[in-house]
C-alpha cells in the first residue's frame, strides 16, 4: 500500500516514513501544503497522513482541495490540536480519522491498517484464497497455516493481488502502489519481484500457480482448481 506522509517537522516525518517503510508500505513524503497537493494530483495514494498546521497551505486546505478531486483516499489527520471542536472540524472537512499529537507510532500503524480495510470492505485482517491465506496485520503468508517468508515488496505484491482479485493488475498500476514514486518505472525491479514471488509460491502450492499473468495486460490471482471427484 502506498501512502503519502505529509509533516513539516522534518524529524517526525523522517520517523513516521522510517516506520511504515518497515511495515511494508511504500511511502512519499511531503513538507508543505504546496508539495502535498501537487504529490496528491500526480500519484495515486492508498492513504495519507496529513499534519494540520502546515506552511504555505494549511492542512485542512489540502484536504479540501484532495477530497474536491478523491472522495476514497483515507485521510488521516496528525495534530498537536487536541480540542474536540478540531477533531470535528477536521473529520467534517473530510478526514476519515484524527490523532492529536503526542502519539505512539503502532497505534497510528494500527488506525492505518483499519482504514485501509475499510476501503476494501476488509472485517478481518487476513484473506485466503483456497489454500492461501495473507494476514494484513502481521504482513505475513501462509499456504496449508504453514509460513512463507516474503521480503516487503514480494509481499506487498501479493496483498495488492489479493485485495484486487477480481480485477487483472498492470504492471505500472502495481508499482504505483508497492514502490515510492522515486522508482524508474522501466528498471527490472518488479519482474525480478514477481518472479521471485511466484517461485516461492510454487514451493509450497506445486502446479497450481495463484499467480498468473495475460502478456500486455497484466496480473491476477487465479481462481483456485479444486480437484474433481
Amino acid at each position: 500500500m502506498k501512502v503519502l506522509v505529509v509533516e513539516d517537522d522534518l524529524s517526525m516525518q523522517k520517523a513516521i516514513a522510517t516506520g511504515l517503510k518497515k511495515f511494508g508500505y511504500a511511502v512519499d513524503v511531503a513538507a508543505d501544503g504546496v508539495e502535498a497537493l501537487h504529490r496528491a494530483d500526480v500519484n495515486h495514494y492508498d492513504a495519507i497522513v496529513l499534519d494540520w498546521n502546515l506552511p504555505r497551505i494549511d492542512g485542512l486546505d489540502v484536504l479540501r482541495a484532495i477530497r474536491k478531486n478523491d472522495e476514497e483516499v483515507k485521510v488521516l489527520i496528525l495534530s498537536a490540536r487536541s480540542e474536540v471542536e478540531d477533531k470535528i472540524a477536521g473529520l467534517d472537512t473530510g478526514a476519515n480519522d484524527y490523532m492529536a499529537k503526542p502519539f505512539h507510532f503502532k497505534e497510528l500503524e494500527a488506525r492505518l491498517r483499519a482504514l485501509l480495510r475499510r476501503k476494501f470492505i476488509l472485517t478481518d485482517t487476513r484473506i485466503a484464497h483456497g489454500e492461501l491465506q495473507i494476514d494484513t496485520a502481521l504482513k505475513q503468508v501462509y499456504v496449508r497455516n504453514q509460513s512463507i517468508d516474503l521480503t516487503k515488496k514480494e509481499y506487498g505484491i501479493l496483498e495488492y493481488l489479493m485485495l484486487h482479485k477480481d480485477k487483472v493488475i498492470g504492471a505500472e498500476e502495481m508499482i504505483e502502489h508497492v514502490w515510492d514514486s522515486s522508482t524508474d518505472l522501466f528498471s527490472n525491479s518488479f519482474k525480478v519481484h514477481i518472479n521471485s514471488l511466484k517461485k516461492k509460491l510454487a514451493v509450497h502450492l506445486g502446479d497450481q500457480e495463484i499467480v498468473k499473468n495475460i502478456r500486455g495486460h497484466g496480473y491476477f490471482i487465479a481462481e483456485v482448481q479444486h480437484d474433481s471427484v
